[in-house]
């Protein structure tokens, strides 16, 4: 049974109403070192508890055992969840640094049979594109993918890192419900072009890597202690100089957690939280975590009502954040925007 006390938004018009936070479900089969499936498996279900129910996978994590290690919690809890998973990036199973972006119509169709049997369900809510494929015309993926709402394989469309004429151009074939990008004190990009669009669409955002990927937690502010196959140590925000630089830039929000008697990590949530009423759509952010403590703390974060003189304490961060957000900026939207 999940707590009615967190807020509710809805995913897009028409789409499904979820938790106002959400659960990134990657780290707990990829990406962040060592896994503890029996945490995860309790994280799911404490998350649950908190009245989150917007659950956030895609195929590549894991190369297919994320959504496979999902499955059980799905059969479980398949009314009250709100599913969430996405196609079209895969990774060499030899050297998982290599990437192929597919949009073809045969490989959305491809892709969605076998995310539906290693989920173990008969339909998928949200259904993202990934990553565009610049080859192919988002007409053609975006229309592939509504031939899916109509079979009943998939309820709703959302998209992954585009820009806002592509977001515009995909809702022209099938409304879409979401866009997921990156969007936190760190990484502001989104805001010029793809934001205000997607409010005047009437599309939800739901941002991933709200946290910085655990930067803004001031848990993690560099490569020190990190796994090997951390995919952060061939972040640039991690690393060297840019690693320093960027620690620096947490005092503002260190200020603002002593007088909210409350972590980093929450007041990054909070603020990213309030874009909702900053820029007028709904924007449910799915931080990941694998441990039951860290979501509870999470999901605190959306008792938490930043004041305007906070915000502006805020506001400079992220002008000043030294290095990219990825070594190679053409796996994400900016380079086309």
């Amino acid at each position: 049974m999940t707590d009615s006390s967190m807020p509710t938004a809805r995913l897009g018009d028409g789409g499904p109403e979820v938790g106002v936070q959400g659960l990134g479900c990657m780290g707990m089969s990829f990406a962040y070192g060592p896994v503890d499936a029996d945490a995860s498996r309790a994280t799911l279900e404490r998350a649950l508890e908190l009245g989150v129910t917007l659950y956030d996978t895609a195929d590549v994590y894991g190369l297919g055992e994320n959504e496979k290690f999902l499955a059980p919690f799905l059969h479980a809890h398949r009314d009250e969840v709100v599913l969430a998973t996405k196609f079209a990036l895969s990774l060499d199973h030899v050297d998982p640094t290599k990437r192929t972006i597919r949009g073809d119509a045969a490989y959305v169709r491809q892709c969605v049979e076998a995310s539906l049997e290693r989920l173990g369900v008969d339909v998928i809510d949200l259904y993202y594109m990934h990553r565009r494929d610049v080859n192919v015309p988002i007409e053609e993926t975006v229309g592939a993918m509504a031939d899916l709402v109509r079979e009943g394989k998939v309820k709703h469309l959302g998209l992954s890192e585009v820009t806002a004429g592509e977001l515009r151009a995909a809702h022209a074939v099938h409304p879409i419900a979401a866009v997921q990008s990156e969007w936190s004190l760190f990484s502001r990009d989104i805001e010029a072009g793809v934001v205000p669009a997607a409010a005047g669409l009437g599309v939800a955002l739901v941002p991933y890597s709200p946290l910085g990927r655990g930067f803004l937690t001031g848990s993690v502010t560099g490569t020190d202690g990190l796994a090997a196959d951390d995919f952060r140590r061939q972040q640039p925000r991690f690393t060297g100089d840019n690693a320093r630089a960027n620690a620096a830039l947490l005092d503002p929000v260190r200020t603002v957690a002593e007088a909210h008697g409350a972590t980093l990590g929450q007041i990054a949530l909070a603020w990213v939280q309030q874009r909702a009423e900053v820029h007028g759509l709904p924007v449910i952010p799915i931080p990941g975590t694998r441990k039951p403590a860290r979501v509870e703390e999470n999901t605190a974060a959306t008792g938490i009502v930043l004041t305007e003189d906070e915000l502006s304490l805020l506001e400079p961060i992220a002008e000043k954040v030294a290095g990219d957000r990825y070594a190679d900026m053409t796996f994400s939207s900016a380079g086309r925007e």
